[in-house]
């Protein structure tokens, strides 16, 4: 009689039974990184929104009394309890705390326009007096929070201060 090889009923199943764990397992992990794929990408969307948002800010005067050509306001001069605009629109924001409270959905660029390529993202802006936090006097620094919210709905803040001089 000749002797057969091969693999037996039993160990067939076994074989598949393995494999078909193995598959699963490294399906989820490809489940779960490809779900995390876009947040690199949101990222770095968030850091150049921020950015543009920012440049816009630090570039305006430090205070609605500050002088023609710059300088610093004196003291007295400064209102740390209001912020937001004082009658102008988003063209027109001529000092960094008429941004306060200002909620872009989509965001906008300095004229008021929708910026394209940013759809699904949010922008806050919050700007408060805070010359005690780095050492000058209250009404001397000025903090500004910009709040970026990226589709996935996770939130990255940035901040940054502007000082009176």
């Amino acid at each position: 009689m000749k002797r057969q090889s091969g693999v037996t009923l039993v160990e067939l199943i076994i074989t598949i039974v393995v494999l078909g764990i193995a598959i699963a397992g490294v399906v989820g992990a490809f489940a779960v990184i490809s779900g995390r794929s876009a947040d690199p990408l949101n990222q770095t969307r968030a850091i150049n929104l921020s950015q543009l948002y920012m440049d816009e800010i630090l570039t305006r005067y430090y205070d609605e009394s500050t002088p023609v050509g710059g300088g610093k306001v004196a003291s007295g001069d400064v209102d740390c309890a209001t912020g937001g605009p004082d009658g102008e629109t988003r063209p027109t924001f001529d000092d960094a705390d008429d941004y306060d409270g200002l909620a872009d959905s989509p965001p906008k660029d300095g004229e008021g326009d929708d910026l394209s390529g940013y759809g699904g993202f949010a922008v806050t802006v919050a700007v408060t007096c805070a010359g005690s936090e780095v050492g000058v006097a209250e009404e001397d620094a000025k903090r500004i929070d910009i709040t970026i919210t990226d589709p996935s709905g996770q939130d990255w803040l940035f901040t940054a201060y502007r000082t009176n001089f």
